[in-house]
């Protein structure tokens, strides 16, 4: 089979023929049909996080497609289903957190696309417990990116606790931040989008925000206090030091601050003010095989659609180079087809 494999960090992406995977007792074999392309994608390929990638390495975590083989120990899926294989490749299913449902928090979990090859590929070994089904009605292509990126906004603005009717700020209105748009309104959520540019500003509306602020003309949290009295929740996407500080200042008394971007450096948390405040501090990261589930339907309901651009594998280094030079607006989905 073909597939996109980084064989030394920062090193260029190869096509290569490489095995396909044999198929275990608990594995299913899925016949990639297209998959989405992450940040964390690169970041594996450059080993830039202190727990390394196995090399060489087939990346990708938001692949999707059909079941072609099925290990003998999995009952509950054939050959066929349509399905995709998130960043949780798999989780031990008997500790705490699994037991508990934070299956994400697993310290025996493999991923997709960095610990195991991923969906850079033709076909894709998958634990059969562990992939998601994708629904009818909802294509490939739509569906790949909300395997990661859409399951992580989700997730997020779930754990802000805003009830609908209350305000979210959505800080970044890029490839994670507008799908965290699209999500809150469906949650019915009131949502002020904070951005810069005409273009970003135009979309945030377009996509359902309520408010759209622009940090180099207004100070957001200045202007979030001003129009709504802060908001009862924020969900900060992008990884700039301002734009932490800002989110932070934006949220009202006894809201929630929820940490999706993951910036270069450390920041300090003002202790007093979030003690007197009561304000709830949380990170989040991606979501579990229900978060999924529930994500996927929003889209499945025509309320939730990923922006992409889409390109084949052989296209890998350039979408690279493209995303290093942030020039990528929405999602880039490499279709197999």
């Amino acid at each position: 089979m073909k597939a996109a494999v980084v064989s030394q960090f920062k090193g260029k992406l190869d096509i290569k023929d490489i095995p396909v995977p044999e198929v275990g007792a608990r594995d299913v074999l899925v016949k990639i049909h297209a998959c989405g392309v992450c940040h964390t994608d690169l970041h594996a390929c450059h080993g830039d996080w202190p727990v390394k990638p196995k090399l060489p390495l087939v990346p990708g975590h938001e692949g999707v497609g059909e079941i072609v083989s099925v290990g003998s120990e999995i009952h509950h899926l054939k050959q066929g289903d349509r399905v995709g294989v998130p960043w949780l490749y798999s989780a031990c299913g008997h500790c705490d957190y699994c037991l508990e449902g934070q299956e994400t928090l697993c310290l025996d979990q493999h991923n997709a696309g960095y610990s195991v090859d991923g969906g850079y590929a033709e076909y894709c070994l998958a634990h059969g417990e562990y992939v998601v089904k994708v629904p009818e009605g909802l294509s490939y292509v739509d569906a790949a990116p909300l395997f990661c990126a859409g399951v992580t906004t989700y997730k997020a603005l779930k754990v802000t606790s805003v009830k609908p009717g209350q305000w979210v700020a959505i800080v970044g209105v890029g490839g994670l931040g507008h799908l965290a748009i699209q999500y809150a309104v469906a949650m019915g959520m009131n949502v002020v989008a904070v951005d810069t540019g005409e273009d970003k500003m135009a979309l945030a509306k377009e996509l359902g925000a309520v408010h759209c602020i622009d940090f180099m003309k207004d100070k957001p949290s200045e202007k979030i206090q001003e129009l709504v009295g802060g908001v009862h929740g924020v969900v900060c996407t992008a990884v700039s030091k301002a734009a932490f500080e800002e989110s932070y200042r934006a949220v009202r008394r006894g809201g929630s601050f929820v940490l999706v971007g993951l910036p270069p450096e450390e920041m300090p948390i003002p202790i007093f003010d979030t003690v007197l405040n009561g304000v709830k501090i949380i990170g989040s990261i991606v979501g579990t095989r229900k978060d999924l589930q529930e994500c996927l339907q929003f889209a499945a309901e025509g309320k939730v659609k990923a922006i992409i651009d889409v390109k084949s594998m052989n296209d890998i280094n350039e979408i690279f180079a493209d995303m290093e030079k942030g020039e990528i607006t929405g999602r880039v989905v490499m279709s197999m087809e």
